[in-house]
């Protein structure tokens, strides 16, 4: 056998490994930019909150642009102002827990961006906080509470990001505009926004976010008075009661305003 057949049929060899290896990269990166779409769905399924209210909620906390749509990550960190998109959960989580032991408190993370310093009391651990389905039930329990309080899913939006009104109001105007969107595109991917769209630059294994507004969330989500979560999307409340299991029926979607 010749030296140029032989070089010829490597290359074919290598053309078709790469063929067949791309497409699967490509479809576990494209898997991991739904995460917490599907997270955000079954949420509302079990909650009544909007999906739309969710995803809103979630690509206003993690959007990023990917692969020509602007998608919510759900490995995201926010630590202490500086953000990062990982590639994965394990370098989320070792990032989060280097930090942790060198005294950082206040970080958010996953899909929805839940703050640990207010409400990792109601999780059994950080690396539960960064489920997306635990984290999805959450953010949709304490949607819930706030739209009770403020009356509609806007305002709700705006004091789930800060009780400070005047971020609250920017928060809350980006949340609008991307919900308004999802809306009108009938759920589907939507297209770069670019007011709403965090800035990527590289940094410590992923992509930083641009530093959000410093300001703590005041933490009046009952879950923190009444319980505490100890399983994976269970809530035992920490009186005498019966434990309430977040997986229950379908509820009915709680109005759309």
């Amino acid at each position: 056998m010749g030296y140029r057949p032989l070089v010829w049929r490597l290359l074919a060899i290598m053309g078709v490994m790469v063929a067949t290896v791309l497409p699967a990269v490509a479809t576990a990166t494209a898997d991991l930019s739904v995460i917490c779409d599907h997270a955000a769905t079954e949420a509302s399924r079990r909650t009544g909150v909007p999906v739309s209210v969710l995803r809103a909620i979630s690509l206003t906390e993690t959007g990023r642009r990917h692969g020509g749509a602007f998608r919510p990550w759900p490995w995201t960190v926010n630590m202490e102002g500086k953000g990062i998109w990982f590639d994965s959960e394990p370098e989320a989580r070792a990032y989060v827990d280097k930090a942790f032991a060198q005294g950082a408190r206040s970080f958010d993370v996953g899909c929805f961006q839940i703050n640990y310093k207010w409400h990792g009391e109601a999780f059994r651990s950080i690396e539960e906080m960064f489920d997306p389905l635990t984290n999805a039930l959450y953010a949709a329990r304490f949607l819930q509470s706030l739209r009770e309080e403020k009356g509609s899913w806007s305002s709700a939006a705006g004091a789930y990001h800060s009780r400070n009104a005047k971020f609250a109001d920017k928060y809350q105007a980006r949340f609008d505009r991307i919900r308004n969107t999802l809306l009108k595109e009938n759920g589907q991917d939507i297209p770069e926004i670019p007011d709403i769209v965090l800035a990527a630059n590289g940094a410590a294994g992923g992509e930083s976010l641009r530093p959000r507004d410093a300001v703590a969330r005041i933490n009046r989500f009952p879950f923190l008075q009444t319980g505490t979560v100890r399983g994976l999307g269970s809530l035992v409340p920490l009186n005498h009661g019966s434990a309430t299991s977040l997986f229950g029926p379908p509820a009915p979607v709680v109005g759309t305003d």
